[in-house]
C-alpha cells in the first residue's frame, strides 16, 4: 500500500498537507512536543508539490542560504540521507529550525505556490528529513593548526563552531550555565522544541570535533584578552541577550511578578515544571497576566497555563495584526484557552499589604501613524482606564544584552542600548573578534542569529587562511 502510494503521480497544485498535532485538551497537562510533524505519505505528498523553480526565491530569502529545491528533490527520491547532507552543508541543526524558524514569513512567504495562500511545508519538510534521516557522515577537511574560541552555545554560536570545525579549525565553546544550547536550552519550552532534539543537534557539533567548557562565564571567570594570549587565533561572541528589560512602572517589585526570561530559564532549564523532582520551585497563581506579543510572550503564557493557571491572559497594546509573534504560536496559544487582550497597555500594577500583586491598572489603546518599527504607533485613549484582577504578571516585552562582556574587554564598541558594534562581515572593533546573533543588533529569531553567525565564519575561516595581512587600522568598517 506504501509503495502504491509513491508511485502515484502528485500534483503540485495539490492541497498543502496539515501538520499533525495533538489535542489541546490533551497537550495542556504536560510538557511534551505539541506539533507531531508529517508522517511519511505526507512528507512524500508535500514534496511532490515543489515545483523545482531553475531560479528559487526561496534560496535567497533563506538566512543560512539553504539549497531548498535540492533537499526537497532528495525527499521525492526518497533519500532522507541525500536531503539531510544538503541541509548539513548549510544548517547544522535543521532538526532545530525545522521546528522553530519562521519560515512563513522567509522561505515560504516566496514560493511560488504563495500567490495561491498554500506554499511548500518547507518548514515541515526540514523537520521531516532532520528527524528521519540516518546519522550523518562527518565531512571534516584536515586540521589547519588555528584555534577558534566561541563564547555562547546557542545558535549562533553553534552555527559558526560548526562550520569552522569542518574547515579543520579546532574550535573550544565557552558556555556561562551548566547545560549547552543557550536560548534552545533556557528560552524555548519542551512542548515547541524537545531538550533531546537540543541534545541530538549538540551532540552532531561535538561529533565534528567541537570542544564544549561549560560554567565558564567570559568576562567573569575569563576575559576575552585572556583568550586572546592563550593561544587562540580568533574569537567569536555568541553570548546572546540575557538581561531581562522591564517596563519602569510602579509596581514591578512586588512579589508574583517575573521576567519572561527568568520564569521561562526556571522553567526549561532548571526543570521548576518538575518540582520537588529538581531542586527549582516557580509559583505561578490562578490569575496570570503576560505582557507582549512575541513568541516568547506565547511560551510564557502557555508554559503558565501548563503549571496549573485556570486564567491566561495576554496585554498587548496593538492589535493581534502587530503581533511579532508567529501566527501559528497565537492560534497555538488560543486552542489551548489562552485569552488575549489586544490594545491595551499596562499602567502600574497594584499590590496589597502583603507586597503581593493583586491587579494591573490599564489603559486601553488605538492605533495612530506608522512608527520606525513600520507598524501603526499605539496611542492611549484618555479616560479608559480600568483594573484587571490577577495575582502574577509576567513582563515578556524582550530582553537586552548582558553587559559583562563589554564591561571586560578593552576597546569593544557598543552602542547606546549595550549591543556589540559589528561591520557587515561580523568584526567588532577589536582585532580577531567577531560578533552575531542577540548580542549584536537587529537578530530578532533563531534563524537570523545563524544567519549572521555564519556571515562571520566565513570571514572568520579568510582571516585564518591569512593571518598577519590584515591591518588593525583598517578592521571595522
Amino acid at each position: 500500500m506504501e509503495e502504491k502510494t509513491r508511485q502515484q503521480p502528485i500534483s503540485h497544485f495539490a492541497r498543502r498537507q496539515e501538520v499533525r498535532k495533538r489535542s489541546s485538551l490533551e497537550r495542556i497537562r504536560d510538557f511534551d512536543e505539541v506539533s507531531l510533524g508529517f508522517n511519511q505519505d505526507q512528507a512524500m505528498s508535500e514534496a511532490g508539490r515543489c515545483f523545482q523553480c531553475p531560479a528559487p526565491k526561496c534560496v535567497r530569502a533563506c538566512p543560512v542560504g539553504i539549497d531548498i529545491p535540492e533537499f526537497i528533490k532528495h525527499i521525492q527520491n526518497d533519500d532522507y540521507r541525500a536531503a539531510v547532507k544538503v541541509l548539513k552543508n548549510r544548517n547544522s541543526i535543521p532538526e532545530v529550525t525545522g521546528r522553530v524558524c519562521p519560515q512563513e514569513t522567509l522561505c515560504e512567504a516566496v514560493c511560488i505556490l504563495a500567490k495561491r495562500g498554500e506554499p511548500v511545508a518547507i518548514g515541515a519538510l526540514e523537520r521531516f528529513v532532520a528527524d528521519s534521516a540516518e546519522e550523518q557522515e562527518l565531512d571534516v577537511q584536515r586540521p589547519s593548526g588555528k584555534k577558534v574560541a566561541v563564547i555562547g552555545s546557542g545558535p549562533a554560536a553553534l552555527t559558526v563552531a560548526a562550520d569552522l570545525q569542518k574547515l579543520g579549525h579546532q574550535v573550544v565553546i565557552y558556555e556561562a550555565l551548566h547545560e549547552s544550547g543557550g536560548v534552545l536550552t533556557y528560552g524555548i519550552p519542551a512542548f515547541r522544541l524537545p531538550k533531546e532534539i537540543v541534545k541530538k543537534a549538540i551532540n552532531y557539533i561535538q561529533r565534528l570535533g567541537v570542544k564544549i567548557e561549560k560554567n565558564i562565564v567570559i568576562g567573569k571567570s575569563l576575559t576575552i584578552d585572556d583568550l586572546l594570549e592563550s593561544g587562540f587565533d580568533a574569537i567569536f561572541i555568541g553570548s546572546g541577550a540575557g538581561s531581562p528589560k522591564f517596563l519602569g512602572i510602579l509596581g514591578e517589585n512586588l512579589i508574583g511578578v517575573f521576567s519572561a526570561s527568568e520564569f521561562l530559564t526556571r522553567c526549561n532549564l532548571m526543570k521548576a515544571y518538575k518540582f520537588p523532582e529538581y531542586d527549582t520551585p516557580i509559583s505561578v497563581g490562578q490569575r496570570v497576566a503576560v505582557i507582549g506579543g512575541g513568541n516568547v510572550a506565547m511560551d510564557t503564557a502557555r508554559t503558565a497555563l501548563r503549571l496549573g493557571a485556570k486564567e491566561v491572559r495576554v496585554v498587548y497594546r496593538r492589535t493581534e495584526k502587530e503581533m511579532p509573534a508567529r501566527v501559528e504560536e497565537v492560534e497555538n496559544a488560543k486552542n489551548e484557552g489562552v485569552q488575549f487582550m489586544t490594545l491595551v497597555n499596562l499602567v502600574k500594577i497594584l499590590g496589597n499589604e502583603e507586597v503581593q500583586v493583586r491587579g494591573l491598572e490599564c489603559i486601553r489603546m488605538k492605533l495612530g501613524e506608522v512608527d520606525s518599527s513600520g507598524r501603526r504607533k499605539p496611542v492611549e485613549i484618555k479616560g479608559s482606564n480600568f483594573t484587571l484582577d490577577s495575582d502574577t504578571v509576567i513582563v515578556a516585552t524582550g530582553q537586552g544584552p548582558n553587559p559583562i562582556i563589554s564591561q571586560t574587554t578593552p576597546g569593544l564598541k557598543i552602542d547606546g542600548e549595550g549591543y556589540i558594534v559589528v561591520d557587515g562581515r561580523g568584526r567588532t572593533s577589536r582585532p580577531r573578534v567577531w560578533a552575531a546573533g542577540d548580542i549584536v543588533p537587529n537578530s530578532a529569531t533563531v534563524i537570523e542569529a545563524m544567519g549572521g553567525g555564519r556571515n562571520a565564519s566565513r570571514d572568520i575561516h579568510l582571516f585564518l587562511q591569512q593571518v598577519g595581512h590584515i591591518r588593525n587600522r583598517n578592521w571595522l568598517g
